[in-house]
């Protein structure tokens, strides 16, 4: 049996601001090990011969990094469905199955978040075998996690009777929404009560047989949004209009919840969703007074709490249970059982027009990053970095001139008809209307200072005439 793996990277992360933000996420980040939560979801699917190149489905704006952390770990994936649009996860897996199916018919997909911590993959290993033996007599499989505690922030799988085939597997009785403490606690005593995981394994033509009887506006607009889709660079983008066209439903409230098919596989493979900054504490190893630090931290008199730097020295004092979170440009304080009024943080940022829940001050882009480094009345300081071989589009500006100072490497500048190279220590100007393009023709990062300043500094004010990323 051929098992795709299917990577589900499109959620935002709000409830870890403010470290995941809507260009950054937390399955982008490194938030747990050194690595990224998508980068690790894609290794410990590595090895196993079951298991295909992994197919990946994001949003539009995050190709570009997907692809470049995909790299980064030596895994091609079998390919990147772009997103034009969040439509919840019926809608991304279904388009997952269609794709799938053109490519094998037979096709077994192993649906997986991106921002899951698995502890003991051997164990995860042997749960897919298992929901695999299940799978081949027609069954759509959901992993249940064996629960450790009467958790309050997971809903539930109640599993029915046992299955004849399958090692200690389960038709699914009913899903639970998310319980109050009570109820939870009376979960984890009967025994018969999982976490819901949102993991699946099932038969691409299964899953979308199951949605045309449930939903079928949701499986004939992705069935016509792959269709018309369209090669871009080393992405698959779904046609804007018919995925746009598809209703937006959760794959547990779209299928799960109604197919008679469904069957749960219980499982202890050491899951955490890292839904909060509670549950990021509970993954990470701990100090000797529980505290579990990251960054420039000093501690003193401080118990069972998670403090991280991103860019600075962070100072606590005398007090337990808290998180305490720096990054750039804003800071987190809270006590561990209030994390989750995070989400409201972000909603009051979006209210207020700011920009503090979109990005960090370093944002990325295909040829490189940014950082804003300074800003104040018509003027603009940035930091650039471009990757050896990167280029920036060739554009123009309508209310801003440029000044770029090379700190190190090597700069290909385009302004106008006239093109020059640039080392450390040099500058040139960009005035404002005159077509322009940064290249770094060398082999190691071009760092540059540069300095905007006109009346609009906003990154909306670019013109492109030619893209080598295909970027509008």
């Amino acid at each position: 049996m051929k098992i795709y793996p299917v990577i589900l990277s499109g959620g935002a992360g709000t409830r870890l601001w403010p470290l995941s933000r809507a260009a950054l996420p937390k399955q982008l980040l490194p938030v747990v090990a050194d690595k990224t939560m998508l980068q690790d979801t894609a290794l410990r699917l590595n090895g196993r011969a079951e298991l295909m190149q992994p197919l990946i489905v994001c949003g539009n704006e995050h190709r570009f990094l997907v692809a470049e952390q995909l790299r980064e770990i030596n895994v091609k994936p079998l390919g990147i469905l772009l997103e034009p649009e969040g439509r919840n996860t019926a809608p991304a897996v279904a388009a997952a199955a269609h794709y799938l199916k053109a490519i094998d018919d037979q096709a077994v997909m192993l649906v997986l978040p991106a921002d899951h911590v698995i502890s003991d993959t051997e164990a995860f290993y042997a749960a897919i075998l298992r929901a695999a033996a299940l799978v081949e007599h027609g069954a759509l499989a959901t992993f249940g996690i064996v629960p450790t505690a009467p958790e309050t922030g997971y809903g539930y799988i109640k599993s029915g009777e046992p299955l004849p085939v399958g090692d200690n597997c389960f038709k699914v009785e009913r899903f639970v929404e998310k319980p109050d403490r009570g109820t939870a606690e009376e979960f984890v005593k009967a025994g018969n009560y999982f976490w819901n995981s949102g993991m699946f394994l099932f038969r691409a033509d299964g899953y979308l047989k199951e949605l045309q009887q449930f939903q079928p506006e949701i499986a004939n607009a992705t069935a016509d949004a792959v269709s018309k889709g369209y090669r871009d660079l080393d992405f698959c983008r779904l046609n804007e209009e018919a995925f746009a066209a598809s209703p937006s439903d959760s794959i547990d409230y779209a299928v799960m919840e109604r197919t008679r098919h469904a069957v749960v596989v219980p499982a202890s493979i050491g899951w955490n969703d890292v839904g909060s900054w509670s549950a990021l504490w509970e993954v990470q190893q701990h100090d000797e007074n529980g505290n579990v630090c990251r960054g420039d931290v000093y501690l003193d008199g401080v118990k069972n709490s998670l403090v991280r730097a991103e860019s600075r020295c962070v100072a606590v004092i005398g007090v337990d249970d808290v998180v305490v979170v720096e990054t750039n440009d804003a800071v987190l304080v809270a006590h561990k059982s209030q994390v989750q009024r995070v989400k409201q943080v972000v909603d009051h940022l979006k209210c207020q027009d700011r920009t503090e829940h979109l990005h960090h001050t370093k944002v990325y882009r295909p040829w490189g990053c940014y950082e804003g480094i300074d800003i104040g009345e018509r003027f603009q300081v940035k930091r650039i970095t471009v990757n050896p071989g990167g280029k920036l589009s060739l554009q123009m500006h309508h209310h801003r001139a440029e000044h770029w100072i090379v700190v190190s490497g090597t700069a290909k500048v385009t302004c106008g008809d006239k093109v020059e190279l640039l080392t450390e220590n040099e500058s040139t100007y960009i005035p404002i209307g005159m077509n322009h393009r940064l290249e770094n023709p060398g082999k190691l990062p071009l760092h540059l200072i540069e300095v905007q300043s006109g009346s609009y500094l906003g990154e909306d004010d670019i013109v492109r005439f030619e893209d080598v990323y295909q970027r509008t």
